[in-house]
């Protein structure tokens, strides 16, 4: 049995439990996660039977790749009559659980007139709550993103030099992951959420805020594009935060690395080593069992008692209310480390921890690591070296 049907077999377990006819998959990020295809279609699984793929495009292609019944999509008339083949008892109305979370209005509107009475169920949660816990396979392909990462930072450490502008360092990075095996994707799941390899930017450029959900923006090169490298020039003795990312066989990893050429501002230095500090408390209390919610408030304690809550994960209005979140096909995934978020950790479940200190003006230094949940505590997937790099 393959890993997609165990997952599409799991899926109907929770069907059958609320009564669901079946869960019509529009997101191919899902799409790929229940059946290792991402053709454009719809997947459909059932509480009961075989998964069916109705695909627009590519037939060929999903006909080689997926763990389903594959089939043309054909015309909305009959998508619908193949959903009430496969999801109806005998004159039991259809209740379909889908992504509400990304699904667009349009589409979602187009369902509903195709399958009048039909009962629609936001299933994106359940679907989300199961792609917490990865599986061997997932866990070995975040940690050769981890390893590719790696290398890669190496790679660029000796061509750091003052005066380069943030933009050809981005560059230089993103050759040497392309080079390893990099897909040239940093998926997220958040509406209008976009992320290029990562956050690279130094000193003040680097404290600049934008819309992006996290402690640093980084001017980018153009108001289209408000976020990371910009044309600013590299200087002596400012933090430069080197927080990137890696996917290889469609999964993330998450790592921030301050690099600074000379020696830091004392403060600055000081408020590094809080980061650090935050990371390794972080990691003792890291077990199974323990509240996803309760890591951040304790970290929020913490950099109290430093006196330097005005500066963690962002200053002001712009600071963002989490310490990590959990990474996989996409680097917005569940568990959060932030309130609100009850969940607690398991086996299984991988996470970037990343405290953060942000000083308008002056740059943005911290530390980021990935770690994955055992039974018995935690293991880093994460393999860059530690500290400071002092170019």
């Amino acid at each position: 049995m393959t890993i997609f049907r165990e997952r599409q077999l799991w899926l109907q377990g929770e069907l059958l439990k609320r009564g669901w006819s079946g869960f019509l998959v529009t997101h191919h990020v899902d799409i790929y996660y229940y059946c290792g295809s991402m053709q454009t279609g719809y997947l459909f699984i059932p509480a009961e039977g075989e998964a069916l793929y109705l695909v627009r495009r590519s037939l060929t292609r999903a006909e080689e790749e997926a763990s389903a019944d594959v089939e043309a999509l054909g015309s909305w008339k009959t998508l619908a009559e193949r959903l009430r083949a496969r999801g109806s008892a005998a004159d039991a109305p259809l209740r379909i659980a889908t992504e509400l979370d990304v699904l667009p209005v349009q589409l979602y509107g187009k369902l509903q007139a195709a399958l009048p009475g039909a009962v629609w169920e936001d299933g994106s949660l359940l679907v989300r709550e199961q792609r917490m816990i990865k599986s061997p396979d997932e866990v070995s392909a975040i940690r050769e993103s981890a390893r590719v990462v790696d290398a890669a930072l190496e790679a660029v450490i000796p061509h750091v030099r003052e005066g380069m502008a943030e933009f050809e360092l981005m560059a230089l990075i993103e050759h040497q992951l392309r080079l390893r095996g990099h897909q040239g994707l940093m998926r997220m799941r958040a509406y209008n959420s976009e992320l290029i390899t990562g956050m690279v930017a130094a000193g003040a450029s680097a404290a600049v805020p934008t819309y992006f959900d996290g402690p640093a923006g980084g001017t980018g090169l153009h108001p289209s594009s408000p976020q990371s490298s910009g044309r600013a020039l590299i200087g002596r003795g400012e933090p430069i935060l080197v927080d990137i990312g890696c996917m290889t066989s469609g999964y993330l990893i998450d790592q921030t690395r301050t690099l600074v050429i000379g020696d830091l501002d004392p403060e600055l230095q000081r408020a590094y080593d809080v980061a650090e500090e935050v990371l390794r408390a972080t990691e003792a209390r890291l077990q199974p069992g323990v509240i996803a919610e309760h890591l951040y408030l304790l970290a929020l304690d913490q950099v109290q008692e430093a006196g330097l809550s005005a500066h963690f994960m962002g200053y002001g209005a712009d600071q963002v209310k989490f310490l990590g979140h959990g990474i996989g096909l996409e680097i917005d995934e569940l568990p959060v480390l932030a309130k609100g978020f009850k969940y607690p950790l398991a086996p299984g479940m991988v996470i970037a921890i990343e405290p953060k200190f942000t000083f308008p003006g002056r740059g943005v230094v911290g530390v980021e690591d990935t770690y994955l949940i055992t039974d018995s505590g935690w293991e880093k997937l994460t393999v860059s070296r530690d500290g400071i790099i002092r170019i």
